[in-house]
């Protein structure tokens, strides 16, 4: 048996919502007990803290990881090595590559590469409909059984309501979770901000929030009439809350989700074209950030995830309309949502109920909690260390972030799945 004792640590518990000194004994990738004050342990490793935060890894979902097609952008190996620097301990990953991930053969592929490269745990989603064009539902059953935790086409919305509503009753037969995207496909074709006095100073084509609002209003009907499991996987705006809040109260299964980016930036950062700002949906209000950040505070919302979607220079260099979408963010997620604790806009307990904890009932995981018997996927970070981030430097193999120069605070330490650590600052 190998056993790790970590002492003097700051514990994080996402369930119980306390934030406590104590100790925590790892043996064999399972955490075995949790202590007030450090005991004696014989033989095992201990791990000296230094009153530093220990915490349950995050689990990220929505990352992009570009196997197949674009290896270019993202490789499992770039991908699982950034979120080890990150504290990221399980990657959930999109089916937007090229070509989607709509058959067994091409989640197989993608499983196989990820068990070769990765450090951290990888679940693959798979494609709703058949080459993500929303005319055709993918054979959910097989691809549920080959691995698939989840269905979506990413950031393409299913128009067809009838195609849509028949893969949501198909998906509540097999208890499969349906992750959507909610913006009105219409309103925001073309769009490269948020519609407002900005949008119209820049000269840039804007889209409504409403968008996002009756996009969800949508989906929130068809999941009366069926049933089915969903998580809407951004919601960035004041206007969908009221849909969202009633939607919960009514007892829909319904879970929510927001970018980082969404909760830390707004659409004045896009300043005069920085297309590493450029990201969907587009950054919105100031106004539309504050009640996101609160809707995540009281619980409304769900999960923060990094939404993952690495673009090269050669896309990025580009006139803002022309540019692509996204930004990476498995190594600036924890950094960057430290943002929100130290404005004291959320505590840590409720933060990383947000990125560990609930990601990990959404999916079933036993992980994302401090508790006897939970995989010992764990991160040590030091939340008050200052740092400016250097895109240069990160491990991604795209460097789009729009934290470029920033000056930021919270460092990871460590990191560690099921008791390996795979990660240790240098």
């Amino acid at each position: 048996m190998t056993e790790t004792l970590f002492i003097n640590a700051r514990l994080i518990d996402p369930v119980a919502l306390t934030d406590t000194m104590g100790a925590l004994l790892v043996r064999d990738g399972k955490i075995v007990e949790i202590y007030e004050t450090a005991p004696d342990a014989k033989g095992a490793q201990i791990i000296d803290c230094g009153g530093k935060c220990l915490a349950p890894g995050i689990i990220d979902i929505g990352v992009k990881v570009s196997e197949p097609g674009e290896r270019h952008k993202e490789s499992f190996r770039s991908a699982g090595r950034a979120a080890a620097a990150g504290g990221v301990t399980t990657i959930v990953t999109r089916p937007d590559t090229l070509p989607a991930i709509d058959t067994p053969e091409t989640l197989e592929f993608v499983e196989r590469r990820a068990q070769a490269d990765a450090p951290v745990h990888v679940l693959p989603m798979a494609a709703l409909t058949k080459g993500r064009m929303g005319r055709e539902m993918t054979e959910i059953g097989f691809l549920q059984d080959a691995g698939a935790v989840a269905f979506s086409d990413a950031d393409r919305v299913v128009t067809d309501t009838k195609v849509f509503s028949r893969a949501l009753t198909y998906a509540r037969s097999l208890d499969a979770l349906v992750i959507g995207h909610t913006q009105d496909p219409g309103l925001s074709k073309g769009a490269a901000v948020t519609s407002g006095k900005f949008a119209s100073l820049r000269g840039l084509p804007g889209v409504t929030p409403m968008a996002e609002r009756m996009a969800l209003d949508r989906d929130i009907a068809l999941l009366e009439m069926t049933g089915a499991r969903y998580h809407a996987s951004q919601i960035t705006t004041a206007r969908a809350l009221p849909a969202l809040e009633r939607a919960k109260r009514n007892g829909l299964n319904i879970t929510a989700g927001v970018g980082i980016h969404h909760l830390t930036l707004n659409e004045m950062d896009v300043a005069d074209y920085r297309t590493f700002f450029k990201v969907k949906p587009p950054l919105r209000s100031e106004d539309d950030r504050i009640a996101v950040v609160q809707a995540v505070a009281d619980g409304l919302i769900d999960i923060i995830c990094s939404m993952h979607t690495p673009q090269d220079e050669e896309s990025k260099r580009l006139p803002y309309e022309e540019a692509a979408s996204g930004a990476v963010g498995l190594e600036t997620l924890l950094p960057a949502a430290l943002r929100l604790y130290h404005a004291d806009m959320i505590d840590l307990p409720r933060l990383f109920r947000a990125l560990s904890l609930n990601p990990a009932r959404l999916l079933r995981l036993d992980a994302g909690r401090l508790r006897e018997g939970a995989p010992a996927d764990l991160i040590l970070f030091d939340p008050d260390a200052p740092f400016q981030l250097d895109r240069t430097q990160l491990l991604s193999k795209s460097k789009n972030t729009p934290f470029d120069g920033a000056r930021m605070q919270g460092k990871v330490l460590g990191t560690w799945v099921d008791g390996d650590r795979i990660w240790e600052k240098s």
